[in-house]
């Protein structure tokens, strides 16, 4: 455990002084960010030291609301699994958002940090922005680290995962925790894991439970094919590492991801992977593994399937890729993943046509696709660890609404000088709790720049916001020189929320349980409408005429308010049916007709 104490009296002195001279850039809707690439020092100390730089900005264009500019960083690889969470709330105070930086123009990256942003809902600006965006933010860990994410505790104050290096070889990481001092103050306390039971482990991801306990996937570090969990019940006290039964993902693939219920009084955790076969001549199937009290117990490793996409029982079948799926659990404590999925054709796995799905098993049909792409040229490659549309994740506003981010390849925008493909921000939203999509929309507008790693945040009130990196050059400089280094921005997009935005005083609950289903007679879907007066534990199923049970549509605890289920009734016989509404001790029925 460490405490930076010079980096915190320089925060607090600075901090104010920022917040007071700059506000942060913001860019109106239909307008350009113009990417000036200030050079600044290459020598590790910021401004001093060697200058170089990689060349003139471009401009970045967006669609819909307003950008601020919270950052900037020359290492362009976010992560090379799925969408993390970067953007996390806490009611009432604040926004944080954390991206992976660098301000070093050769391939070492030995300055590679972590850096953290908060927004001050009370002074209405983020604590630290910079007129050079590159020295925007503070850094989280005291030494070179990478490759985390962000969560908050109970009292809302940020927790941030990495890994770091302990020696010279190989297997010589270990996951290091950062803890801020309070709401936004950007002063960090470590643990380390090489003084605890989990050394030898990388790519940490961390997930916050409500019993007070800070959760932990990631990967062994010495044969990088075995995925490990751990907690920490007291700051700095880590259980030793239990190891995910097979099947695990297979080697070199980092494309686990974990989430908690953030409901009071639950201690859910999910961790989902993708088993990608050592052969590359495979389906990836797609696992998640769940635990009802913060890791005491866990329930076996669950296979999530595949959506029916693509040709059922043809030679193409879909395949899930190491950017694929993203838990979340929601405001009723039911779990969802959306994930993209691509066509695997006889032994090859193709980049293209791709699709974004989500799956809840509380809806009707487990699977409810979002989002397809299919460009009708693909004129170069969009380069490693990505397929046309991947790395969703999820989020939901205070109304029950879904919303999902990911980004996009175009499959004709390329950048010249490395031959990679250049990427766009799109997003999607569901009021029946995913089990219809609206439309995706465009919220970036491709041009010279590619815009990478997004993360969405629950909505705030009439806001939805997700941060993500504007790549200057298409291609990763990181992994491999694909073109020249360059100082990319990290944003926050905010736009109006498209529903549920609050106007006036929340409505009153209903007065009494209600329940309508309609059309009927009917064929295929019915759609049912629901209404619960009180909160508590509620079900509702179909039952046929002689009182069997055929299908739940809904089921656990529900606030007092008004929803919808639809039932595909495709493959049930003709006849009739009844769907019963159950909850707080009474019940009611409606007769359903389903007709030849």
């Amino acid at each position: 455990m460490r405490h930076i104490v010079c980096l915190a009296l320089l925060v607090l002195i600075a901090a104010p002084a920022a917040r007071a001279a700059n506000r942060g850039l913001l860019v109106a809707p239909g307008a350009s960010l113009r990417v000036v690439n200030t050079p600044v020092g290459d020598g590790g100390s910021g401004p001093s030291g060697p200058q170089t730089s990689p060349g003139p900005g471009r401009p970045a264009r967006f669609t819909i609301g307003a950008v601020d500019t919270i950052g900037g960083t020359t290492y362009d690889y976010g992560t090379n699994g799925p969408a993390y969470r970067m953007l996390v709330t806490t009611p009432g105070k604040g926004i944080h958002v954390l991206f992976m930086w660098s301000q070093k123009t050769d391939t070492l990256f030995q300055d590679r940090n972590l850096r953290y942003n908060f927004y001050d809902f009370n002074n209405r600006a983020w604590n630290w922005p910079d007129a050079d965006f590159m020295q925007a933010g503070v850094p989280v860990f005291a030494e070179r680290a990478g490759y985390g994410n962000l969560d908050v505790d109970t009292n809302g104050v940020a927790l941030v995962s990495a890994h770091h290096r302990t020696g010279s070889g190989d297997p010589d990481f270990a996951p290091i925790i950062a803890r801020d001092a309070d709401v936004g103050a950007g002063i960090f306390e470590y643990t380390m894991g090489e003084s605890s039971a989990i050394n030898y482990y990388e790519w940490p991801y961390l997930a916050y439970s409500q019993n007070g306990t800070c959760q932990l996937a990631m990967i062994d570090a010495n044969s990088q094919d075995n995925l490990f969990w751990s907690r920490m019940a007291a700051w700095g006290t880590w259980q030793t590492a239990l190891s995910i039964p097979a099947p695990k993902p297979e080697p070199l693939s980092p494309t686990h991801n974990i989430a908690t219920s953030k409901v009071s009084g639950s201690n859910k955790v999910c961790i989902t992977w993708v088993a990608v076969p050592a052969s590359g001549y495979q389906q990836s199937p797609g696992f998640y593994r769940e635990s009802q009290d913060g890791g005491n117990n866990w329930d076996a490793p669950a296979d999530i399937g595949f959506p029916l996409t693509f040709h059922p029982g043809s030679e193409t079948v879909p395949s899930y890729d190491v950017s694929s799926l993203f838990p979340f659990y929601d405001r009723n404590n039911n779990l969802h993943i959306v994930g993209n999925v691509t066509p695997f054709v006889r032994d090859t796995n193709w980049v293209l046509p791709g699709q974004i799905w989500h799956w809840c098993a509380a809806n009707p049909d487990t699977w409810n696709l979002i989002h397809v792409a299919s460009p009708d040229s693909w004129m170069a490659s969009c380069g490693g660890h990505a397929v046309v549309c991947c790395r969703p994740s999820l989020g939901q506003d205070a109304h029950g609404n879904l919303f999902v981010a990911w980004e996009e390849f175009d499959g004709v925008n390329f950048e010249p000088t490395t031959s990679r493909l250049r990427a766009d921000i799109w997003y999607s939203y569901s009021s029946d709790n995913g089990i219809t999509w609206q439309d995706g929309v465009k919220i970036t507008d491709g041009g010279e720049v590619s815009y990478r790693f997004p993360s969405i945040l629950n909505p705030i009130g009439d806001t939805v916001m997700v941060t993500y990196l504007i790549d200057q050059v298409a291609g990763f400089f990181v992994q491999s020189a694909e073109g020249a280094a360059s100082y990319n921005p990290v944003v926050v997009q905010k736009w109006p929320n498209p529903v549920g935005i609050a106007e006036g005083p929340t409505p009153a609950p209903p007065p009494r349980m209600e329940l309508a289903a309609g059309p009927t007679p009917a064929k295929g879907r019915t759609a049912i409408s629901y209404s619960l007066a009180r909160a508590g534990d509620m079900s509702l199923v179909i039952y046929d005429a002689v009182g069997r049970p055929v299908q739940t549509l809904a089921s656990g605890c529900r606030p007092a308010g008004r929803y919808s289920a639809t039932w595909n009734a495709n493959g049930a016989a003709a006849g009739i049916y009844f769907c019963t509404l159950e909850s707080g001790g009474r019940s009611t029925s409606r007769k359903i007709v389903l007709s030849e």
